[in-house]
């Protein structure tokens, strides 16, 4: 069973690879079946290659992931961590308030990531 600091360490690895525009690292840190619903209640992308072309979008150097709150665990393979994502649209800097949870394989390995935002978490100027 993995332990809550194991989880914790991988959430951070996420930031860490996606700040650092590691498309591969973070890439390494999904299972080859993993699921991501961004935001929650899209279509969920499943899968290695769909998972690579989301990712291949997002992570250039434009988007960054900022943590609001420590890394909270669980009692079972999962974490939760509120962020803020700073990105640019058409020119314009947007700050996207979101929840992330991940849930974990036996290896440490993300399953499914879920990202809770709406339209009201965007925010432009």
């Amino acid at each position: 069973m993995l332990e809550q600091p194991e989880i914790k360490q991988a959430m951070q690895q996420y930031i860490d690879h996606f700040n650092a525009n590691d498309l591969e690292s973070l890439l390494g840190l999904f299972s080859e079946t993993a699921s991501l619903e961004d935001p929650v209640g899209s279509i969920p992308i499943e899968g290695t290659e769909p998972i690579r072309q989301f990712y291949s979008k997002v992570v250039n150097g434009d988007t960054k992931i900022k943590l609001m709150t420590p890394i909270c665990g669980s009692h079972s393979h999962s974490g939760a961590m509120a962020i803020e994502i700073e990105t640019n649209a058409k020119g314009e800097k947007v700050v996207i308030q979101a929840i992330e949870i991940m849930s974990f394989d036996e290896f440490g390995k993300i399953m499914n990531l879920q990202v809770y935002w709406g339209k009201e978490d965007l925010n432009f100027s």
